[in-house]
């Protein structure tokens, strides 16, 4: 019989579904980008103080989450990450609804709160995502996807924001009579995003597996319903005739003898295996905080700090009113001020093309560049060239061409844009192989969170500070500098890491191949016919272990062999 060659595959299936689940959120968060400084000035607040409470706002977001985080992820490790996930999904759905009709900053601050306590998706989802692939060499597209997901929301969040925010005057033939989008003008944005949550929850209840080794085997409703509702969209012939060649879990456990090769009782190793599962043991933080961890989590703090800043404050300073430049008003290098003057429809169109810009090249390059060149050289790159455009992007209102301007602030948001897109998935992948086990991945995943929350708190809120000090000083580039010297910083850390060899290899957790076409394991050959499946499915499994060494790494249907 002819031996069949190993080839791990990405679980896509169950990844798109993850994606689906977490298509909402970045939609939700960039849509407010573009009316934010409109919606602030709704509210009363002078001119000069908008960057310093939009700053405000974002930073009470993400003090919330940090508070939360390891609390949401202490909570999936123990019921599950699906429940989890589904109700950071709802609890963010009916907050956002709430926040686009907020009537005054205390409202809005409170709500923009509640939204970060509410939801600590962000670090599990990247749980999952480890837990569902675990070899090394398809982390690197697989960890991409979810930043991928995030671009894609941020095309769609800012065309949202900025053509449906104010709908009574931006869309008079449809909402100008509106009694209700007159007196809420930022609401129909989050209503709309809101029909994006339902359609993220729905999907997630119904298609998405658990990944949490002790709850995986316990009975799904939602999956149940869902398996239901595929069948009666499927045509019955021939699914019955996809199960007689389909090669899965289920057909190795239905199909493989009650007694193993060593003579062990398959159901005695499942009740055993059963009964340790049923007690999960809660790993100790020094298992947690290992000295790579540790400079992990500090240069991903750093990472969310300064990228989340920048992202909050830019759109103040496109929208601040431009000045004339004059001896009398500007002394280079520091002395000079002005924005570009534009509304919130322009602001959403310019986060638009960045979205796409991100996109791109997060489906294009990232992949490959990790391939090539390796996570860390990556990563080390990438934070040596935020410096260099926080440093030179606020130049960009000096030059009195119109077009040529808006291509030097477009060059400066792209290279920043690469910078950002390649280097988060890094950092993630970086602080995963860090970890000892697959045991601390939820935990560790709260911690990040919590740490990048404290970042992304106090970088849009120093940020607001200084650009509103920069204002009143006529030093408009003093947010950019100081988060020049920010990333400097936060870039010395980097060169203390090592890359590690991953969770895998310090734990035995494995994940479950999904169903259909979704195997762990990829034949070369055609499947055999019916008679001939558990046959060659052992032989396969005896040669795998045959030819692999004792620290080389192999998925299986029936978990990873080491």
């Amino acid at each position: 019989m002819a031996t069949k060659s190993y080839r791990p595959k990405l679980p896509v299936q169950q990844l798109a579904i993850l994606a689906v689940a977490r298509f909402a959120e970045p939609l939700a968060m960039t849509s407010v980008y573009p009316y934010l400084p409109e919606m602030i000035a709704s509210f009363g607040v002078p001119k000069k103080d908008i960057a310093k409470w939009a700053g405000a706002t974002s930073a009470v977001f993400s003090v919330a989450q940090s508070i939360t985080a390891v609390p949401w992820g202490r909570a999936s490790d123990k019921f599950g990450r699906k429940p989890v996930i589904m109700s950071g999904l709802l609890c963010t759905m009916t907050l956002f609804i709430i926040w686009g009709m907020s009537t005054s900053l205390k409202m809005a601050i409170i709500v923009r709160g509640l939204q970060g306590a509410c939801n600590g998706n962000v670090g599990i989802i990247r749980t999952m995502v480890a837990e569902m692939v675990q070899e090394r060499e398809l982390q690197p597209k697989a960890f991409s996807i979810m930043p991928l997901v995030w671009s894609i929301g941020s095309v769609f969040g800012p065309a949202f924001g900025g053509l449906f925010a104010k709908p009574a005057q931006q869309l008079p033939g449809l909402f100008g009579d509106s009694y209700f989008f007159k007196k809420f003008p930022f609401a129909l944005p989050n209503l709309l995003a809101g029909i994006v949550f339902l359609v993220s929850v729905t999907t997630a209840a119904l298609f998405l597996k658990e990944t949490l080794q002790s709850k995986r085997h316990s009975r799904d409703w939602g999956l149940i319903l869902g398996q239901r509702i595929k069948e009666a969209f499927k045509d019955q012939p021939f699914r019955r005739q996809q199960k007689l060649r389909r090669y899965s879990l289920q057909d190795a456990e239905a199909s493989a003898p009650l007694l193993q090769a060593d003579g062990t009782s398959k159901s005695a190793t499942i009740t055993r295996k059963g009964t340790r599962l049923e007690k999960p043991i809660t790993p100790s933080m020094s298992v947690v905080f290992t000295r790579q961890t540790v400079i992990n989590l500090v240069s991903y703090t750093f990472l969310a700090l300064h990228s989340v800043a920048f992202d909050q404050v830019l759109p103040v300073f496109l929208n601040y009113p431009p000045e004339e430049h004059t001896p009398e008003t500007t002394s280079l290098p520091f002395f000079f001020s002005g924005g570009f003057g534009l509304n919130s429809g322009r602001i959403g169109t310019i986060f638009t093309l960045y979205g796409i810009t991100c996109g791109a090249i997060q489906f294009v390059l990232f992949p490959p560049l990790c391939k090539r060149y390796g996570v860390l050289t990556c990563f080390r790159v990438c934070v040596l060239t935020f410096p260099v455009v926080y440093f030179v992007l606020p130049f960009t209102v000096l030059i009195e061409d119109l077009h040529l301007r808006y291509a030097a602030l477009l060059a400066a948001m792209i290279t920043k844009a690469f910078a950002v897109i390649v280097g988060f998935p890094c950092s993630t992948i970086l602080l995963t192989n860090s970890a000892a086990s697959l045991s601390i991945l939820g935990t560790l995943n709260g911690f990040a969170t919590t740490f990048s929350a404290l970042g992304r708190a106090s970088g849009p809120a120093l940020a607001g500070l200084s650009f509103s000090w920069g204002v009143k000083n006529n030093m408009i580039g003093a947010p950019w500098w100081i988060l020049g010297l920010i990333a400097a910083v936060g870039a010395l850390p980097v060169w203390m890491i090592t890359e590690g060899d991953g969770p895998t290899a310090g734990s035995s957790d494995s994940s479950d191949a999904e169903d259909g076409d979704e195997d762990a394991i990829v034949f070369d050959e055609e499947e055999e016919e019916e008679d001939g499946l558990t046959g060659s499915a052992d032989a396969s499994h005896s040669a795998g272990l045959a030819q692999t060494g004792p620290k080389d790494t192999c998925s299986t249907n029936y978990g990873t062999v080491r």
